[in-house]
């Protein structure tokens, strides 16, 4: 086999100009010609200029041209932009992108789920490591939603993005469902979308919280740990609680062992989700804030007056339904690890579900 002769010169100037420009995510993208944005655009079947995430308080507007230019530099193959496409997308339905809240010190980041045949056609990762490195669908297509962050909505760091610390999500977060390894059918499937068709789900998130769980095989004691994490007071930014549960198949074979749907788990971490107001006021998140709904002290001026309960060791439920709890099924059977994804978006109604569409 005979090698091309590249010149990498030439090759790193590209580079070097595109981190000039504060185009980069801190890493090296790749360099891009009209024409290999040309095939990226062959790929869907959607305008170039048509908006996909407008920011009108910035002044700014994520089209499909863009989406496509911020895929090529993140390394993805152009048969990948139809999914990046879906999950702008959700990212839209979902509501919290348009709120400014990738702008927020809290350090919000994107995720997204791809469900359906396109994760082995494009070769996810949805097995071991699901959270880690090492598969270029993964790791290109999540960074796609982040540079189009940056170089389409404006969303620096020190700029517009004026993230505190931030979380690692800020890279790239996407995964997609285990679903052979799964007892139940996909998040899309529950929501009406099943092969042949692919789609994707996508919300902005706080953090990933790994639950260690391999020391039970009672799924009521299961599912009280995830209920546990969810609603640790540290987590507890808003009055309720919320987000996803991404399930180990081992942990989702127990549940199903015992006879439990998906809806059952739900439920069950739903009415597990509580604290007293003990637990609540000993952080000092017992009340809630007249302005922003925020948790606060009882005594801080812009708490909302409220009576101290009798009993100090009253529950004060903090899941309020079973909207504020997702399932997806992701990982290697090989262990009682899963994970809790704390969401920033609404916690009472279901998530966007939008199909990949493709020429």
């Amino acid at each position: 086999m005979t090698v091309p002769e590249v010149d990498s010169a030439d090759i790193r100037r590209v580079i070097e100009y595109y981190y000039e420009r504060g185009w980069t995510d801190g890493l090296p993208v790749m360099p891009v010609t009209q024409s290999y944005l040309e095939e990226f655009l062959a790929a869907t079947p959607r305008d170039p200029d048509e908006v996909l995430v407008p920011l009108p308080h910035l002044n700014k507007n994520l089209t499909v041209r863009i989406a496509a230019l911020n895929a090529a530099l993140a390394g993805c193959l152009p048969s990948y932009l139809p999914v990046v496409i879906a999950a702008w997308d959700a990212f839209r339905l979902d509501g919290m992108v348009t709120r400014a809240i990738w702008q927020s010190t809290t350090g919000t980041a994107p995720f997204s789920v791809l469900y359906g045949p396109k994760r082995t056609e494009l070769g996810f990762n949805a097995r071991g490591n699901v959270w880690g490195s090492g598969f270029r669908a993964n790791a290109t297509i999540g960074r796609a939603i982040r540079l189009g962050a940056i170089n389409g909505l404006g969303l620096k760091p020190h700029v517009f993005d004026q993230a505190t610390q931030g979380n690692p999500a800020k890279y790239s977060c996407f995964i997609a469902e285990n679903e052979e390894d799964s007892p139940w059918p996909s998040l899309a499937a529950d929501h009406g979308v099943a092969p042949p068709d692919s789609a994707v789900t996508s919300t902005v998130i706080r953090s990933v919280l790994h639950v260690e769980a391999r020391h039970t095989t009672v799924p009521e004691q299961l599912a009280r740990d995830f209920a546990d994490s969810f609603c640790r007071t540290g987590a507890l930014v808003r009055p309720d609680a919320a987000g996803y549960v991404v399930l180990n198949p081992e942990h989702a074979r127990l549940f199903d062992k015992h006879g439990w749907s998906k809806t059952d788990v739900r439920q069950a971490i739903a009415d597990a989700g509580w604290r007293t107001y003990r637990d609540l006021a000993a952080a000092g998140k017992e009340a809630i804030a007249g302005g922003t709904g925020w948790r606060l002290p009882a005594n801080h001026p812009d708490a909302i007056p409220q009576e101290t309960p009798a009993d100090l060791d009253a529950p004060v439920q903090l899941i309020k339904n079973i909207e504020a709890v997702q399932l997806v099924v992701a990982g290697a059977p090989n262990a009682g690890v899963s994970s809790i994804v704390e969401t920033f978006s609404f916690a009472d109604r279901p998530p966007p579900v939008v199909k990949v569409e493709e020429n």
